[in-house]
């Protein structure tokens, strides 16, 4: 094993019994134990409402590695490491029972007061809980402090804003990481390595070259269990004002000054105040929404949404969103960023194309050998890599063009073999690097946007639900959407990442 770069922490998991904790931050450290990136110098508490043992926890820690097909090698050590305390995140008693547990464990394993609290609980309770660790006093330590939080972060700008008010008497705004998983995915940080290391593209990054890009996040699952969730949330506030504004934010910022959080998030910032905002009539003509009814995947019959669990028969919610971003800025004016997102679709896909404009004059143009656009494809998930779509001749003795592809992919031999979201989420926070977190800003400006949509869809019910089958890629007036601008949608699947 590697010697840890890492800090000593002492890492406090809210919400401990739950399926995220089990599922990603269970195995995400003990990945970062294995890599040596965790020293024996950390502990985890994990707390819920659950009365278990320490060796209960424990236990269902060790379950939780083996289901997610870790190794046998050291997990008994790594999972000695874990304790629990039943809790009341009400209740000042519990904190000060915690409190206690992290001072004992503190001096046990030399953990220079170091702390992160780790909230994978329902949103309501953040404000709640950040404000007991400060009053209660585990936030009194000599080493750091830093708060974790899950989305969703408000579910409008003005409740957004009233959790960060919370947040911010106990915590200042740098010790506030905000998990948005997405960011921290291999190809996702991929972009500005992309743009920014590569002559190839930064000066063709702008709107005399580039004709339009697209952001596709389809998914293949509908709501599964999560109905009384989803009828709260829909597409838009789940997906858009997160996930997929964040991808816009980052191919549309200028070059930082610098690589440092506060450099790179304030050109993220810059760009998200150069976005048009879409308000009123404009919705319509820029955003569409749908709903999927029953279909068939894979020989499945599949229900609607309208008939999951938890769900409203005459529900208005959207599981799918495609719509027309513009930044009003030198760089890009004129220039549409297509973003689409949803649930019950054909494929798992999410991919970033960036179409290039067409040559001026065609050389080798005949009626059946056009020219293909240039494309350059960026694999987000599940595969990743990125495809880089050019024209060469064809073999034979006609000067004829074809398309041509040249791939790189993760899981190739030369790949990186880049870790889990949560397992490099968790190590920058530990290291103390938030650049892969949201600001406040960010996640103001975001609202502030999407806030102008949800208006006028609460508003006015729509009269066509359900408006695609389960399966498909979403409705027609998804299609129609670019059509009206001249483009179409890049069917996802025709543009796998192949190894090599």
């Amino acid at each position: 094993m590697k010697t840890s770069e890492t800090p000593a922490s002492l890492i406090m998991i809210f919400g401990a019994t739950g399926d995220l904790a089990k599922r990603k931050l269970f195995p995400s450290l003990y990945n970062l134990y294995q890599k040596g990136k965790l020293s024996e110098n950390f502990a985890v508490i994990g707390t819920a409402r659950r009365e278990w043992s320490h060796e209960t926890f424990q236990s269902h820690v060790y379950d939780s590695i083996k289901s997610a097909g870790g190794e046998n090698e050291g997990i008994d050590q790594f999972a000695s490491h874990f304790y629990y305390q039943a809790h009341d995140v009400t209740d000042s008693d519990s904190y000060l029972g915690l409190k206690k547990l992290a001072d004992q464990l503190d001096k046990k394993y030399e953990l220079e007061g170091n702390r992160i609290f780790y909230l994978s609980m329902a949103p309501e309770f953040f404000g709640t809980i950040a404000s007991h660790l400060k009053t209660d006093g585990l936030t009194d330590t000599k080493g750091y402090k830093r708060l974790i939080i899950e989305k969703p972060f408000g579910h409008n700008y003005p409740s957004a804003k009233e959790l960060n008010d919370q947040l911010r008497h106990s915590f200042s705004e740098e010790e506030i990481y905000r998990i948005d998983h997405y960011l921290g995915k291999a190809m996702v940080q991929n972009i500005q390595v992309i743009r920014f290391a590569n002559a190839l593209f930064e000066p063709l990054w702008n709107n005399r070259y580039i004709s339009n890009i697209q952001i596709t996040s389809s998914e293949v699952l509908g709501v599964e269990e999560r109905g009384g969730y989803y009828e709260k949330s829909g597409a838009l506030r789940d997906m858009v004002q997160n996930h997929m504004i964040q991808m816009a934010a980052l191919l549309a910022m200028e070059p930082p000054i610098n690589l440092s959080t506060e450099e790179v998030r304030s050109e993220k910032g810059r760009a998200l105040k150069s976005l048009r905002p879409v308000e009123g009539d404009e919705v319509e003509k820029n955003f569409v929404r749908g709903q999927y009814g029953k279909g068939t995947i894979d020989g499945k019959e599949l229900p609607g949404y309208r008939e999951e669990a938890n769900v409203d028969p005459a529900s208005n919610t959207e599981t799918f969103v495609a719509g027309k971003l513009l930044f009003d800025n030198f760089r890009w004016a004129g220039v549409p960023f297509y973003i689409r997102t949803g649930k019950r679709m054909s494929s798992k896909d999410t991919k970033i194309v960036v179409q290039f404009k067409d040559i001026p004059m065609n050389l080798y143009y005949k009626a059946k050998n056009e020219l293909a656009p240039n494309l350059l494809v960026i694999h987000i998930q599940p595969d990743e890599g990125i495809t880089l779509h050019l024209n060469a001749k064809r073999i034979g003795q006609e000067m004829e063009t074809t398309p041509v592809k040249l791939n790189f992919s993760n899981k190739g031999l030369h790949g990186m073999n880049t870790p889990e979201a949560y397992e490099k989420l968790m190590y920058d926070c530990m290291k103390g690097d938030a650049t892969n977190f949201t600001h406040w800003d960010e996640v103001s400006l975001s609202w502030k946007f999407i806030d102008n949509i949800s208006a006028v869809w609460e508003t006015k019910k729509a009269d066509d639900y359900p408006n695609y089958a389960s399966g498909t890629m979403g409705p027609k007036a998804s299609d129609e959407l670019l059509e009206k601008d001249g483009f179409f949608w890049w069917p996802v699947t025709s543009l796998d990442v192949k190894d090599y």
